[in-house]
């Protein structure tokens, strides 16, 4: 019998007090004589057969020598059963906070399997927790509400706090997982002027890709994630680490002066001598806070040099072969002058759209 009990292992949470029973009602002795052999009180004994009091290791040892059954038993015994009843308690914790739950894009994660499908609703809670790397719906909003000084100054966190974490959190895992050389301002100035010409580059996707690598040599990680539904996102800014920065599209952006201007306007956020995180709506910044203002200009000026700007405007000829000329001598695409000169209000917006390219994003990129 003894041999029996050594080797068994349940499968399923099982009360230890009930197990000690059927040892005690095994061998025909009471819970009297047990407690006499282990030399413990009988109260003892009864409340851990009841369920009121666990079975220490120290108790573990002694019934080991008293009934023949391993202290590892009982221990493991105990273990699993207090793990099940704090499990318990967690789902209930769980199913009481599936209405906050509902406020995240669950479609949207479960549609780009960054979660699992659950259609319980502790499972989803979990599942979100599981995601963000928190233990509680209080953990999340110390760590995603409390320090998001910056991303409460957009509108889109202000109107979707939820969804924009997820969305901010999808770029931050894919960043974790991407290599990076250490952060250089230098170095990321010097690429910035290869990326410029990238711009002119035919195939889209293979632009990005260099943009990619070159930005990587730099300490910049680019991730491009679809936004989620309701956010309105542009892209965000953000230090992952001391040496690691993260800038995230969200493929939002339907032609290359769009996509280029935004991500040469992120790119001015890491330049602020105050390391902070941004986050921008819209396809060319915000131009109310003093940061986005300076984002802003340090994109315009990357992409086309302000004096040179000058003379062209004041040459007032803005057709399809002058853009084209000024784009070839500013070394970029001929769709980011138009948007320029759309921004700044010398061409209609619905002028020389034809010199712009469309994105067509791949499933996956």
């Amino acid at each position: 019998m003894a041999t029996e009990w050594r080797s068994w292992q349940p499968e399923w949470a099982v009360a230890p007090g009930e197990i000690l029973q059927e040892a005690l009602e095994d061998r025909g002795m009471s819970q009297s004589e047990l407690a006499r052999r282990m030399g413990r009180p009988i109260k003892t004994i009864n409340e851990i057969i009841n369920g009121k009091a666990a079975i220490t290791p120290d108790t573990a040892i002694q019934l080991e020598r008293t009934l023949g059954i391993t202290a590892s038993f009982w221990n493991s015994l105990e273990t699993m059963f207090r793990e099940h009843l704090a499990r318990e308690r967690a789902l209930e914790e769980l199913e009481a906070n599936a209405d906050w739950a509902g406020r995240f894009p669950i479609k949207d994660l479960e549609r780009n399997k960054l979660i699992q499908h659950d259609s319980t609703r502790g499972g989803r809670v979990a599942a979100l927790l599981s995601y963000f790397g928190v233990a509680s719906r209080e953990a999340w909003e110390k760590q995603w509400l409390a320090p998001a000084v910056a991303f409460r100054r957009s509108p889109a966190f202000a109107s979707s706090p939820e969804a924009t974490a997820a969305w901010l959190r999808w770029g931050e895992l894919v960043a974790r997982k991407s290599e990076s050389q250490p952060f250089d301002p230098r170095r990321l100035r010097e690429v910035l002027k290869e990326v410029k010409r990238l711009t002119r580059q035919a195939d889209f996707v293979q632009a990005v890709e260099r943009a990619r690598a070159l930005l990587a040599s730099a300490g910049v990680v680019l991730v491009l994630t679809p936004e989620f539904k309701g956010t309105h996102i542009s892209g965000a800014a953000r230090w992952i680490g001391p040496d690691k920065a993260l800038i995230q599209l969200s493929m939002r952006h339907r032609s290359n002066d769009h996509f280029w201007f935004s991500l040469f306007h992120e790119v001015g956020h890491l330049f602020e001598r105050k390391r902070s995180d941004y986050l921008d709506v819209g396809d060319n910044g915000s131009g109310a806070d003093p940061a986005e203002k300076r984002a802003d200009e340090f994109a315009r000026d990357s992409l086309i040099a302000p004096s040179d700007y000058a003379e062209f405007i004041a040459a007032r000829t803005f057709t399809a072969q002058s853009v084209r000329d000024f784009a070839s001598q500013q070394g970029i695409a001929p769709g980011l002058v138009v948007g320029r000169l759309q921004q700044d209000g010398y061409a209609d917006k619905s002028h020389l759209n034809d010199l712009k390219k469309p994105i067509r994003w791949p499933s996956a990129l």
